[in-house]
């Protein structure tokens, strides 16, 4: 996710999709400048990498990445700065950094300022024997259903070092009271959030990546297939927008400026929930696009419009 600093720095926010990695954020060294494309050019060039460190206390930092801080020299391995961006997983240990439970979708708020969210999609591993511990942040042992966790940068500026967290929800069943399995939403029920984003409303779009070998069995039994839901932040209501077809992966979200019209993707349809699929019976999962009548699943764009033209989601 990029956005643009109250004093015209560029900064993006990154999450490292695999169990136990790290929020990152990038800090331009220029200054964007509307009125010169070709001087925002080389705005990525140089800058600062921070990682993230969520305390116990709702408080958080940034850490910077840089060759001779921290502790980040030859005696943890790094040459040069070079070397440790290249090792950039090993700095962020080195550092101290809070292992996530898969960071994935980081999406920004447009109408506060500094207000980040971030998908924390899954991470089964987590608190098994001589893997990381749950922490505050990441609050559930073999975190099969994920969470979103939300932080906002001190004085709503993102280039701040310092900002305070939360955890706006966690996934699951609502069916349920065990801690360990219960999401903590109001209204539709859903686990693995993956995509994120805002529209230019303030709504929150979310999308789950819920693993073809789990899809409406095993913990997701009953869940239904991968979907689509919005919310407004704080509310805590989530109301499904879409499901997708049997074996997919939503993900994507993309309006236009007018919220008129809505991007999604259909990833990786008629997916088994074991082994390869069957050349022989391409349908055997899913026949999406195109039904009964043409050959096997493929993966798709939806255009998504309201049928008297109207704004997504009103």
């Amino acid at each position: 996710a990029v956005t643009i600093a109250p004093d015209n720095r560029v900064v993006v926010y990154m999450g490292d999709d695999q169990k136990f990695e790290y929020i990152y954020k990038f800090v331009s060294e220029g200054k964007f400048n509307p009125q010169d494309r070709k001087a925002n050019m080389h705005l990525l060039e140089k800058g600062t990498l921070y990682v993230a460190k969520f305390n116990d206390d709702g408080k958080g930092e940034w850490l910077p990445l840089v060759f001779g801080q921290n502790g980040l020299d030859a005696s943890k391995g790094f040459e040069n700065q070079g070397d440790l961006l290249i090792k950039t997983r090993l700095a962020a240990d080195a550092v101290g950094a809070t292992k996530m439970d898969r960071p994935e979708w980081i999406a920004v708020d447009p109408y506060h300022a500094g207000s980040v969210y971030c998908t924390l999609t899954n991470n089964s591993d987590r608190g098994t024997e001589g893997k990381a511990p749950v922490d505050a942040a990441n609050p559930r042992a073999k975190n099969v259903y994920g969470h979103i966790i939300h932080w906002l940068e001190h004085n709503g500026d993102p280039t701040a070092l310092q900002f305070a967290w939360d955890i706006l929800v966690m996934g699951g069943r609502t069916d349920t009271d065990k801690l360990e399995t219960k999401g903590s939403m109001k209204g539709a029920e859903f686990g693995s959030a993956d995509g994120l984003s805002f529209d230019h409303r303030g709504v929150l779009w979310i999308q789950t990546d819920v693993s073809s070998s789990t899809i409406n069995i095993k913990d997701y039994k009953g869940m239904g297939n991968n979907q689509m839901v919005a919310t407004i932040p704080g509310t805590n209501e989530f109301r499904r927008f879409l499901t997708g077809p049997r074996g997919c992966e939503i993900t994507g979200i993309a309006f236009t400026p007018d919220n008129r019209t809505l991007f999604i993707n259909i990833q990786h349809p008629g997916e088994p929930s074991e082994g390869l699929s069957d050349p022989q019976h391409p349908t055997a999962v899913s026949s999406w696009p195109d039904g009964d009548k043409a050959g096997r699943p493929r993966s798709s764009t939806v255009v998504i419009v309201k049928a008297d033209g109207g704004i997504i989601g009103t």
